[in-house]
């Protein structure tokens, strides 16, 4: 039996929601998954899910929607509170952070279910491969953003750089919801993959 057969991943995607890896796609429906595309932009709600996958994206050029949108915050919220697993990446996990701001100083108030704010930076702050343990296993992916975080939240581990750059994204988790900055490559770990998306 496949590991994830019968598991339905609702994925975000849309203008604020469009950067990932369509290997990771390829992946999750080798395994079984089954999954249905959504918009935190304009949706009004989640589909029947039974797990979420938020990749990167550019939510700062979205604020204002992404804030207006309470539907779509309060399903998001609900399915967390349900103990439901979320992975969010990059742009994911900042939507899922209290407020974000623009490069022009706006800031929008997003889902508050991880504490912490970011704020977008003139320039580029962290492009590295990165590999990171979790529990479940070990993920390859990388990072490429230009905000930064400012959480009271404790990671649970931090990426390393195989190529030695400086750079070690924080991973954070809450419940089955895991974020962090890194842009995970699934296929470097399916069983970890599959761990952390299934219910």
């Amino acid at each position: 039996e496949p590991l994830l057969a019968g598991v339905r991943i609702g994925v975000a995607r849309d203008g604020a929601f469009a950067f990932l890896y369509q290997a990771n796609l390829d992946l999750l429906r080798e395994l079984g998954a089954e999954l249905e595309f959504f918009s935190p932009l304009a949706g009004d709600g989640l589909p029947q899910v039974d797990s979420l996958y938020l990749p990167g994206g550019y939510p700062e050029l979205h604020l204002a929607q992404l804030q207006g949108n309470q539907a779509m915050a309060a399903a998001i919220r609900a399915h967390h509170q349900a103990g439901k697993p979320i992975l969010a990446e990059c742009g994911g996990m900042l939507y899922l952070l209290d407020e974000l701001a623009d490069k022009q100083g706006v800031s929008g108030r997003m889902l508050g279910l991880l504490a912490g704010r970011a704020a977008l930076q003139p320039r580029l702050t962290a492009l590295a491969l990165q590999q990171v343990t979790l529990p479940e296993g070990e993920l390859r992916g990388h990072s490429y953003h230009h905000s930064r975080l400012d959480s009271p939240l404790a990671p649970l581990a931090l990426g390393r750089c195989p190529n030695g750059k400086a750079v070690a994204e924080a991973v954070y988790r809450l419940g089955r919801l895991t974020a962090s900055y890194i842009h995970f490559y699934l296929p470097s770990n399916p069983l970890a993959a599959a761990a952390l998306l299934r219910p």
